[in-house]
């Protein structure tokens, strides 16, 4: 990789590699499925409440699905951050689940609470991150069915790994609903669709429009852009931050666009403010 280029991500049916070259690249985890993930070079940091995970080169994690973590992506001295991660959708996990002989699932397993797991680096786990190598390097795409049977192996190694990894992965019930408002307010400047909202809030997309049309005579849509307007209108005038810098702050991805949303809200543009 060239060392102008920045971070990088390649998808392969679930398969995900991330490699960059700056020092640090700073990220909001949050996916409504469960990822593995390892390390080939440099090191991340993760960020769970009041604690800290690190994961060095050579090193896995696994991460709850429905959970929401800060992400550190650190190159170390000449070593660019490189990283792979699987991820196990529910329809993945309930197929391996119905073809596995039940006889060999443990009994009188407890639960774990925890959302991020630190992986012992055992032959299984680095013998696969490792035949996942090529692909990215080569640039040369697996097909689907090599895809799927490694994001299986995935699943292998990590039940070989702990026995608490049983009710975790096949655990299909929803998520327990919460409070809609209090997770936009936390997270309306995060670059999620209204699908992921309603899946982080526990709901169904339908459920959710339902149960916002409770609480607000908005869509969510608008609701989240009035938000961030009432947010970069704060920061331009009481915090003099410039229109470059608050646009993107916000949530949006073009300057034109958050010039036209703050005109249509405010009755001028933006830029009469700094004036």
């Amino acid at each position: 990789m060239e060392p102008t280029e920045k971070l990088k991500t390649i998808s392969y049916s679930g398969i995900f590699l991330s490699c960059f070259s700056d020092y640090s690249e700073k990220c909001v985890h949050a996916t409504p499925e469960h990822v593995l993930l390892y390390l080939y070079s440099g090191e991340q940091v993760i960020e769970d409440g009041d604690q800290t995970i690190i994961i060095k080169a050579g090193e896995c994690a696994f991460i709850r699905r429905n959970h929401r973590l800060m992400m550190y992506k650190n190159s170390k001295g000449d070593e660019l951050y490189k990283g792979i991660s699987l991820t196990f959708s529910r329809p993945l996990l309930r197929e391996f689940y119905n073809n596995l002989n039940k006889a060999d699932i443990p009994q009188k397993i407890s639960f774990s609470e925890k959302n991020v797991f630190k992986i012992e680096p055992r032959a299984d786990i680095t013998s696969l991150f490792q035949s996942l190598t090529p692909y990215f390097d080569e640039n040369s795409r697996p097909s689907e069915s090599v895809a799927h049977l490694k994001l299986k192996e995935g699943i292998y190694a990590l039940l070989n790994n702990s026995d608490i990894f049983f009710p975790v992965l096949f655990d299909f019930t929803e998520p327990w609903k919460i409070d809609i408002m209090e997770f936009m307010n936390e997270n309306y400047m995060d670059d999620l669709s209204i699908e992921q909202i309603a899946a982080y809030t526990g709901r169904s997309l339908a459920t959710f429009k339902r149960d916002f049309q409770k609480i607000s005579d908005l869509s969510p849509q608008k609701w989240l852009i009035r938000k961030r307007l009432e947010a970069a209108y704060f920061k331009l005038k009481e915090e003099g931050k410039k229109i470059q810098e608050v646009y993107v702050e916000v949530g949006f991805k073009n300057p034109s666009h958050f010039s036209t949303a703050f005109r249509k809200q405010y009755g001028f543009p933006p830029a009469e403010i700094r004036s």
